[in-house]
């Protein structure tokens, strides 16, 4: 304090120095370590808006299912094209069980089918997500109406199957896949809600500087999201689509549920910040001569 700022600047550059020396030898683990724990720390972060996209999510379903209930002729406008079935068939699948029943019938396929089937279905997913991620840029909108969509179609296709005595049948056939593929949804549209936050709401700062922050938040939840696609369409592909009996899907369903919620509770105990005790260096490095908080202090 009120020393030769000459010397100021020198002490301030040894600091400087003493800081890359110490920390040059355990630089790799060291950012393996951070890069590890700032995963953790951005997935526990965005926990609300993880909520707040499963929330779309229940509501399309409950919508979809709700007006399916109330107005069958709804099904025409809101069943899926890609299921591939025309408005007689969707017909059909709707008035009729043993339609329903062959829908839904267990038959094992070849691995070469349910490879390239599999294939296909974590490509499409993929896309889904990347949509979901990237569209948040347009104040999020985007991203709430694909993932309230999503709900749609899941509602929807649940009325039609679960009106009999096939609804375990068809809970099974969707939920051992439905958990890891849902989850991964989820993710990239809280991702997407991420970038939507920064644009819409930036606060104090420039939207290009709230991006920039919000940025690896949500690369961290579509990062997190591709492994889960990779086991949807695993399942989907070679268990789904297979003549397994109830008991296994059950068993792959609560198995799915049960890794999901450890690694839930691993991200809520593991994720928050961990102080520095040296980031006192950092704000050296990028304070300027003559401006460091060792001039600034009292």
């Amino acid at each position: 304090r009120g020393g030769d700022q000459d010397e100021i600047g020198h002490l301030n550059s040894l600091c400087v120095r003493a800081h890359g020396f110490l920390y040059e030898a355990r630089l790799p683990s060291r950012n393996r370590r951070a890069t590890w724990h700032a995963f953790v720390l951005a997935l526990a972060e965005t926990r609300r808006l993880q909520t707040i996209a499963w929330g779309i999510l229940l509501i399309g379903a409950i919508v979809g299912y709700s007006l399916v209930v109330l107005d069958p002729a709804a099904l025409y406008a809101l069943m899926p094209a890609s299921l591939g079935y025309d408005t007689a068939q969707i017909d059909v699948l709707y008035r009729s069980t043993d339609a329903r029943s062959i829908f839904l019938a267990r038959e094992s396929t070849a691995v070469s089918e349910n490879a390239i089937f599999g294939s296909y279905l974590f490509a499409n997913n993929t896309r889904v997500g990347i949509m979901a991620f990237a569209t948040g840029l347009f104040f999020g909108l985007p991203t709430v109406l694909l993932q309230f969509y999503n709900g749609i179609m899941i509602g929807t296709i649940s009325a039609i199957f679960m009106r009999d005595d096939l609804a375990i049948t068809y809970l099974t056939w969707i939920l051992p896949h439905g958990v890891p593929e849902l989850t991964a949804i989820t993710l990239c549209t809280a991702a997407g809600l991420c970038l939507g936050r920064a644009v819409a709401a930036p606060g104090r700062l420039t939207r290009s500087e709230a991006l920039r922050r919000a940025g690896p938040d949500a690369l961290a939840l579509f990062l997190a999201s591709v492994p889960l696609f990779f086991v949807a369409a695993w399942i989907e592909s070679f268990i789904r689509e297979s003549a397994l009996g109830t008991a296994p899907r059950v068993a792959i369903t609560i198995l799915g549920i049960a890794v999901l919620s450890g690694i839930a509770f691993f991200v809520r105990t593991h994720g928050t910040p961990v102080l520095n005790p040296v980031d006192w260096m950092d704000d050296l490095i990028r304070s300027d001569a003559g401006t460091s908080p060792i001039q600034a202090a009292p």
